[in-house]
This record gives structure tokens, sequence and C-alpha cells, in this order.
């Protein structure tokens, strides 16, 4: 897969395109995605996802609490597997929102990226206001003699797949069913920054995690993540909250990995998080809290050996 920003993108080769904000690339995205390189490798023509950075919202809505479930490296990385050739990344702008639907179909799909079959989700919208549909585009079809398919909305037990349920699920630290939807295990990068010693003092140090700016973060609690360190997979377990049993006020992310006692100040790791351990609980002190910490371990290590038993 080739990624290339939008301005710097050029060729001539016909193509089957999607188009679309991709926040998580969950069940329903990668079904579209799919589609796209199947019909593409059908009519022989190059598969291409575009999508927008800056998330739309941020930019008209002017949000700065707005959640990412991805960042654009980690769309990139997610979607180097499925063999698509090319992602193209528009720079999202106030003047490119008021883009008519018409102008958009002509000068951004087929000038630009030589759009020869569009696939679309049940839901799409586009141009200024996001008021064109799927009729619309069935008439610029006709007008520029493109193909359009559109699937159907991704269902897993019976409910759609969204971004926003997802975020919603991430919030409530509801891991398990979040990564269903996601069809992988959700993750976080940050940086490691300095803490306040607490956790060396009860036998289990900590890496304190500052997040990239508008990441997600799950909700208050324990949960076993996974990372790779120098080639090699590491657990650990990752707190989130506020640090009730010291009356701290300012929120944090700190992650305690097992048999692992490298520095890694000032570097930038990347965390799947496997499951929910347990909700946020206010000791009475540090003795109390190092016994739980022993008890969480212990799941964490039981949860690993059950699933490493698993088919």
């Amino acid at each position: 897969m080739i990624s290339k920003d939008f301005e710097k993108f050029n060729h001539n080769y016909p193509s089957v395109i999607t188009v679309g904000t991709f926040d998580g690339i969950h069940l329903g995205h990668q079904q579209l995605i799919k589609k796209v390189i199947e019909v593409s490798k059908a009519e022989q023509s190059k598969s291409i996802v575009l999508t927008f950075d800056p998330h739309p919202r941020s930019v008209l809505e002017n949000s700065k609490n707005i959640s990412l479930l991805n960042t654009f490296q980690e769309k990139e990385n997610i979607l180097i597997p499925f063999g698509l050739d090319f992602l193209v990344k528009k720079k999202f702008t106030e003047e490119f929102s008021k883009m008519s639907s018409i102008d958009f179909v002509k000068n951004i799909l087929i000038d630009k990226l030589n759009l020869k079959h569009l696939v679309i989700g049940h839901d799409h919208h586009f141009g200024r206001n996001r008021t064109a549909n799927i009729t619309q585009l069935m008439e610029y079809s006709k007008q520029y003699d493109f193909k359009v398919t559109q699937v159907d909305a991704f269902k897993l037990n019976g409910i759609s797949v969204s971004s926003t349920k997802i975020r919603n699920l991430i919030k409530e630290g509801n891991i398990d069913e979040a990564n269903r939807f996601l069809g992988y295990n959700m993750f976080l990068s940050g940086t490691v920054v300095a803490g306040k010693g607490r956790g060396k003092k009860m036998g289990f140090p900590t890496a304190n995690i500052l997040l990239e700016k508008l990441k997600i973060k799950p909700g208050n609690g324990v949960y076993l993540i996974s990372s790779m360190y120098a080639g090699i997979k590491i657990y650990g377990m990752m707190n989130i909250g506020n640090n009730p049993t010291f009356d701290d006020k300012s929120p944090s992310i700190e992650v305690h990995f097992f048999d692992f006692d490298q520095k890694i100040y000032d570097e930038n790791i990347h965390m799947q998080i496997i499951t929910r351990i347990r909700n946020e609980i206010k000791f009475s002190g540090s003795d109390e809290l190092s016994n739980q910490l022993i008890e969480d371990k212990k799941k964490c290590i039981e949860f690993i050996s059950r699933n490493k038993k698993s088919p």
C-alpha cells in the first residue's frame, strides 16, 4: 500500500474508490475496503481509500473534545495488511467543506483520482453540508460514466457497527465489546513521561503515558495490555484514572509491564488493550492497593494463559 497526500497524488490508472473519515477502521469500514479491493481486481483497476485529516468535526465544530479512535498513522498501520493500492489523505478545511457535491465528484474523484467505480456505505452523504446522497451519485454516475456500488450496513449480532457506538463503549470501559466491533484490539500510543514513583515503592514500577492529542481514552479502570519492545511481545496492566487512594486530582495513565525492567523514558510506545480487569477503586492506603495489584496481576496472567490455550 502506498500512502500519499492528495495534492501530491498523480496517476492515470482507472480507480475503484471509497471515501470517508474511517475513524476506527472498524468491521463496517473493513467490509467497504474489502469490496473496493475485490472490485478493483475484477475490473483490473487500482484500489483507493480517500480519507480526510484532520477529522471533519474538529474543523466544522471547532471541537477540542473530539475523541479519535485512530490517528492517521494508526489508520495506515491497520490498512497495510488489506492489500490496498493507495491510501490518499485529503486535508480537510472549512473551504473544502463548502465544495458542492458535483464539484467534489468532478474535481476530486474524476479529474484527480480517475474514478471508474465508487463504493459507498449504506448511509453515505457528501458535498456541502453533506446534503448529497445515493440519489445524486446515481445521477452523476450517468453524467460522468462511472459505476456505483452501495454496501449494506455491517451488523454484528444484529447491531449495526459504527464509530459512534465504539467510542461510547470505550468511554464506558467496555473494551471487550468495542474490540469485537473494531475487529481488532483497540490500541493507544503515547510517550513515556516521569511519574511520582509510587508504583515502584509498592513493587509495581509503572510507565506513565502521555497520550497523543485528541486520542480517545478508555473509562477509568484497570486493563490488560500488550506491547512490542525490541521485537518482543510484552504484557502488562494499565491503570487509567485519578489515583483516588492518594486523592490525586489530575488524570493519569500508568502501565506496569510484567517481567520488564528497561528504562523507557521519552520513548513512544504502542499498546493493544486486550480486556478490562476491574473498575477504579479507592483503597485505604498503599498496602491495600498493593494487595489488589497482586490480585490484578494474577487475573491478567490467568487471562493470558487461558487465551494462549484457546484454539
